[in-house]
């Protein structure tokens, strides 16, 4: 009687190829660490955040002290904090005018602002895509504005605006603030790599006026372009101190800068000053990094336009 063996199957080729898993049955190896060059880049972008950040923190720190601990204690820390009670005084001192202080400088930086962003992105626009004789002249004379500083012309304008009545107003704050030969630049730049022809053709083809095109097509393709326009003039109107000083006399017409400027000299007299300058500092910054957060998405959503394609 025969025993018959069992036959084993030789492994076929498509079973000598199955894909082992992952981890097993080779040895991978340990992982290579980060690269000295991205650690240094890594404490070199560290150490330039702190040396931005440290003087932020400082002011918060600053802003909860009394006016002896200002000067008594530690200065990158806490002690006693009465954060609510210095910001109290600081809107009570003098009748409350750092309120009109804050307005103003709303009104300064915001309606300046705006109007600022309103005819740099139309000067730029038209500058762009409009051909007419001049208009490289146009631009080389707004290009030598954005070399020349502003506080060269700050005497300039008293006297200007001197003859014509208008000095210790608003509109001798607001009217220089709304002329931003940069703004006009970057617009032009940016109306011609981003607003194409086509759409503007197809745009008359279809009845619509140049306005129209301005107010419903242009204006929103340029939006990156605006948002930096406007914050940078908004930053620079409100953060401005030489022009007020050289036009305002009447002290309820200061912006914050200029106001926590004539509360600073005075702290010499008045020790209870250095305290509400530093809360008043803190205040102004408070508007900048509201306009900061709020606007940039518009830069976010302006890095990607075109990105992917439909």
């Amino acid at each position: 009687m025969s025993v018959s063996t069992p036959r084993t199957e030789e492994p076929t080729a498509a079973s000598a190829h199955v894909p082992q898993p992952a981890g097993r049955g080779r040895d991978n190896g340990p992982r290579p660490g980060p690269k000295p060059s991205r650690i240094l880049l890594v404490a070199l972008l560290t150490a330039a955040a702190l040396y931005f950040l440290l003087p932020v923190y400082w002011l918060v720190v600053a802003s909860t002290k009394s006016s002896a601990g200002l000067f008594g204690t530690f200065g990158l820390w806490f002690s006693d904090p009465r954060w609510l009670d210095n910001l109290s005084k600081v809107f009570s001192y003098g009748d409350g005018i750092f309120w009109s202080w804050t307005w103003n400088s709303v009104l300064y930086a915001g309606v300046g602002g705006a109007l600022a962003t309103l005819l740099a992105g139309a000067a730029g626009y038209a500058l762009a895509v409009y051909r007419f004789r001049g208009r490289e002249a146009v631009f080389k004379v707004v290009l030598a504005g954005v070399l020349l500083p502003s506080t060269a012309l700050a005497l300039p304008l008293y006297l200007l605006f001197s003859k014509v009545g208008l000095a210790n107003t608003y509109w001798a704050v607001l009217i220089p603030s709304i002329v931003s030969p940069f703004g006009v630049y970057l617009c032009r730049i940016y109306a011609e790599a981003a607003v194409p022809a086509e759409m503007l053709e197809a745009a008359r083809v279809d009845g619509a006026g140049e306005w129209r095109i301005f107010g419903t097509l242009v204006l929103r393709t340029m939006t990156p372009a605006l948002v930096t326009v406007f914050l940078f003039q908004f930053v620079g109107i409100w953060n401005n101190y030489f022009l007020p000083l050289v036009m305002l006399s009447d002290d309820r017409k200061y912006p914050i800068t200029l106001g926590l400027t004539t509360w600073q000299a005075a702290a010499n007299r008045i020790p209870e000053l250095n305290q509400l300058t530093v809360g008043g500092a803190f205040l102004s910054i408070l508007p900048l990094a509201a306009a900061m957060l709020v606007l940039q998405r518009y830069w976010r959503s302006g890095l990607t336009q075109g990105s992917v394609k439909g």
